[in-house]
Parts: C-alpha cells; structure tokens; sequence
C-alpha cells in the first residue's frame, strides 16, 4: 500500500459497539482499566402494552463487560432512557438486546471473546 487512506478515528468501529448497536460518547482509559460511555442508537419510546408514545423520564446506566482492549478489562457504561408512557402509566427501558440478554453482565462481543479465548487457545 503505497499511499494508504485515512479516516477520522472512530471508537465505536474499533471497539465493534455498532454490532451492538451502541455509539461510544466517551472514555475514560487508565493503566489498569478501560471504561467506554456508550448510548443505544434506537429510540424505544413506544410502550408495549398499549401502544401508546412514552416520554422521558430518566436515565439510568447499566454496566456490561466487554472484550478487554490491551490488556486492559472494559467495561461498558450504557446510559438509558427511562420512559412512561402517557396512556397507560407504564415505566420501561430503551431495548438493549443487541448488546446483551436481560440481566446478563457482558456484552455478546465479550461472551464471543471469552468463548474463543476457551476453546481456541
């Protein structure tokens, strides 16, 4: 490659958040560990029971495990929005199923990693 092309640096393709789909909104990176900020790029703001439209009301911020990146462990902190819906008062979170079943504590990339770090070496 003799004269190779370059692009701005983009976190969310290196780290593989957009199989997941998640966006990196920031870092926080030490000797010791990685800690990525993610958001979903999904809005979920429609209810489930009803169908009615739910509007915001909080964030919470669930933790996953993620595939370590030079030797460092990562860990996700993906920032959720709280909705209610408007008609029938139910509280529900944005859908993360793409990173991670319900109640897991790592990210599907980081059970992919782990399983082929098992069997593979």
């Amino acid at each position: 490659m003799a004269k190779p092309t370059f692009s701005t640096p983009d976190l969310t393709t290196f780290c593989r958040l957009n199989d997941l789909d998640l966006t990196c909104t920031g870092q926080h990176i030490t000797g010791h560990k990685a800690i990525l900020e993610c958001r979903p790029n999904t809005a979920d703001d429609w209810c489930r029971r009803c169908g009615g439209h739910g509007i915001v009301r909080d964030t919470v911020v669930r933790q996953l495990a993620h595939e370590p990146f030079g030797h460092r462990p990562t860990t996700l902190h993906i920032r959720l929005r709280r909705y209610k819906c408007v008609e029938c008062g139910r509280v529900w979170r944005q859908d993360t199923t793409a990173a991670a079943p319900p109640r897991a504590k790592i990210s599907r990339t980081g059970l992919d990693w782990a399983l082929r770090a098992l069997v593979i070496d």
